[in-house]
């Protein structure tokens, strides 16, 4: 069943008289501006444009809102919200990459946007037409670029009916930001229904149906058996003879999504388990506690680690008891580095020539507190070549953060489950991002979000 998530105001902000209504959903395109998927691989940068822009606007008090995200931003996660509203509304957005931790600069919004910045406590600053001759020229001469935004993408969370805020930390990402969103599950997905969507979250789902390796500890906990008859009797509504087939086919149907155009974002055990679930397209992998089979002879042989989208080379964990897929997951190795120490390094990319995985990096910081998953991190030497590192422990072999293309769409896997929720346990209670507003972490997933909003250069045909 799709879900309808309308962006929420944060609690206790105060209203501000001429805010303007609510937005439009995320589903439509902008008005004039025609919904349509490309590689991602060259966008249309925006400093000619930009300069051309500043001899009109130079008149005026106030040319443009700058939404700085360096240290001086009092909410940095609900500045991904004010720039996905801007969108919505039709304004100009221009991402600057690299300037000022990757600032979005709003060129008509006018006493609207300034409203809406002050109602969700969001710092903005006037630009006037000089201020925007010294931004553009700054942004040229350093390593900065500037990406015109072009639309609100229309997002979708892979999840159950039942899914909770808490269990998601993109989901807690869009709420607090009040970016909107849809729920999908195997039925949407199967029934073709992501090609309505520009860009799918996947997080602690197991695509290889072995119930998140959970038997071990949960075997006998109420919620662990209501979840199995749940998804045994999808499988079965679904023509499929188990929840292995049925989770390996959402695979399958997914990874054709993204070869037609689509944006994916994978966090935590979907990582790991996705890539498995792909290359065991045809053979039996799941133990007897997950479909009542042992897995078929010599299955380790038979996967197929070309059809995988980030990983190769890796060997399959297919005892019930062991709390790993494969390993890929480096896990064991995280859990032996103290919390306090636990620090992982995002890249630096060249803007100019490479402004995908910059704006994949934008952060106030390139230091960023490490966090705990199913699969916390990923082993280099099974990342495939052509896949970019976007973040690692330097002089390890562990990677956090990878992106990397499919046909005309991308993909992108963070390690860990919650970027404010060091160890997350079932049962744990939510993370309050009220609490984390300028969280490191999480400005990650939301660069994630808006990366589909990226002006593309038309593909003749």
């Amino acid at each position: 069943m799709m879900v309808r998530h309308q962006a929420r105001r944060g609690a206790g902000a105060a209203p501000v008289t001429g805010v303007a209504g609510r937005r439009a959903t995320a589903a439509s395109p902008v008005a004039g501006v025609a919904r349509r998927r490309g590689t991602p691989a060259v966008l249309v940068t925006a400093v000619a444009v930009g300069l051309a822009l500043v001899a009109c606007l130079a008149g005026a008090a106030s040319a443009a809102s700058l939404i700085p995200m360096d240290l001086t931003q009092t909410d940095h996660l609900k500045s991904y919200g004010v720039a996905y509203w801007s969108l919505e509304k039709g304004y100009r957005v221009e991402w600057l990459l690299n300037y000022r931790g990757g600032s979005f600069l709003v060129l008509d919004g006018g006493g609207d946007l300034t409203a809406e910045c002050r109602y969700r406590g969001v710092t903005w600053e006037d630009v006037g037409g000089g201020d925007l001759t010294s931004i553009y020229q700054t942004i040229e001469e350093e390593n900065m670029e500037v990406v015109l935004l072009e639309k609100a993408p229309a997002v979708a969370l892979y999840a159950p009916d039942n899914v909770q805020p808490w269990d998601d930390a993109v989901m807690l990402a869009l709420e607090y930001a009040e970016i909107p969103y849809e729920v999908v599950w195997d039925k949407e997905v199967l029934a073709g229904e992501l090609e309505t969507y520009d860009w799918l979250h996947l997080h602690h789902e197991d695509f290889t149906g072995q119930f998140g390796k959970f038997y071990a500890s949960f075997q006998n906990a109420d919620w662990y058996k209501e979840q199995k008859a749940q998804y045994e009797e999808l499988a079965r509504e679904q023509g499929f003879p188990s929840v292995s087939e049925h989770k390996k086919a959402s695979a399958r149907t997914i990874k054709e999504y993204v070869r037609r155009g689509g944006f994916l974002f994978v966090m935590c055990s979907a990582s790991d388990s996705y890539d498995v679930a792909l290359s065991a397209t045809g053979v039996d992998i799941v133990d007897v506690p997950f479909d009542g089979t042992p897995p078929e002879s010599g299955f380790r042989k038979k996967i197929d680690d070309s059809q995988c989208l980030a990983f190769e080379g890796f060997g399959l964990i297919s005892n019930p008891l062991v709390y790993e897929f494969s390993d890929i997951d480096m896990t064991d190795v995280a859990k032996l580095r103290p919390e306090e120490i636990d620090y992982f390094t995002l890249f630096e990319f060249a803007a100019k020539y490479d402004p995908v995985p910059t704006m994949l990096t934008q952060c106030h910081v390139n230091v960023v507190k490490g966090f705990m998953g199913q699969t916390t991190s990923y082993r280099r030497s099974l990342v495939k070549k052509h896949v970019t590192v976007l973040a690692d422990y330097p002089g390890t072999d562990e990677v956090k953060y990878i992106h990397g293309n499919l046909g005309r769409g991308t993909f992108t896997f963070l390690g860990g489950h919650d970027p404010e929720d060091y160890r997350h346990m079932v049962g744990d209670p939510p993370t309050i991002l009220s609490l984390h507003k300028g969280s490191p972490g999480y400005r990650l997933i939301l660069n994630n979000i808006l990366f589909p909003a990226a002006k593309k250069k038309e593909r003749k045909t």
